[in-house]
């Protein structure tokens, strides 16, 4: 019995070499607060691939590091010219879209994964999964699909770096990511990918709470919480707004 304890414990480091490795994130800030005059934020996004006994990782592995923000449902409408003038034309809407969405890469994605994987995990904004509401002609869909991604990516609140993790002796990897300051608040959610041979061996999360502070924040949650008080008290600030506007107009 002793003998065979003994091979045992032996035997349990060659059999943890042989298991996928070990993703170690972590965030430079696990917390942003939107205070007023706010300008955004350079998060780092670091850690370490560790085999699964503790040891270094042998191989070459690439990283890939997603930052996706909250979800939420939106619609989109496509201008058209008439006349002279601009005008709505067509509209579609989406269940789930992020708010924020941002990736870095080690290389190139097209050069890690095959355009399957890549879509099964949404690395990338050409895979990113939008989910459009009702029945849609797949080129219509696409062209809305490639006008909301383009809108994002020129507000800054979608973006893509390949070649934006470095990788330190095949263990340490960092990646950074600006965070404009147009960003909502809510639960936000960094994953990395470990991959090699255009297959994920491993994947981590870690979570990054954006929140208002101040008067601005107090609004915000009065909105969120009590919607139809705050709806009220709206129509009712404009009405008098208005009314204490004629009334100033009327004495100059």
């Amino acid at each position: 019995m002793l003998a065979f304890l003994l091979a045992l414990l032996a035997a349990v480091p060659c059999a943890a070499q042989g298991r996928d490795p070990v993703l170690v994130p972590d965030i430079s800030e696990h917390e942003i607060v939107l205070r007023q005059g706010f300008t955004g934020a350079d998060l780092l996004l670091f850690g370490a691939l560790l085999e699964a006994s503790g040891g270094r990782a042998t191989g070459e592995y690439d990283i890939v590091v997603v930052l996706k923000g909250p979800a939420e449902p939106i619609r989109i409408r496509e201008k058209e010219r008439w006349f002279g003038i601009w005008v709505n034309a067509d509209s579609t809407g989406y269940r789930s879209v992020p708010s924020f969405y941002a990736i870095a890469s080690s290389r190139p994605i097209v050069d890690i994964v095959d355009e399957r994987t890549a879509a099964i995990y949404e690395l990338g904004l050409p895979w990113l999964q939008l989910s459009p509401t009702g029945s849609i002609d797949p080129e219509e869909q696409a062209r809305f699909s490639a006008g909301l991604v383009d809108l994002r990516q020129r507000q800054g609140l979608y973006a893509q770096f390949e070649g934006g993790v470095e990788v330190t002796e095949g263990v340490l990897y960092r990646a950074r990511f600006p965070i404009p300051s147009n960003v909502i608040p809510g639960r936000y959610v960094a994953e990395t990918f470990a991959i090699i041979d255009g297959r994920v061996v491993t994947s981590a999360t870690s979570e990054i709470k954006v929140s208002k502070e101040g008067v601005s924040g107090r609004i915000a949650s009065e909105a969120q919480d009590a919607s139809f008080f705050y709806g009220l008290f709206a129509i009712g600030l404009s009405l008098f707004m208005g009314w204490a506007a004629s009334r100033i107009s009327t004495l100059f």
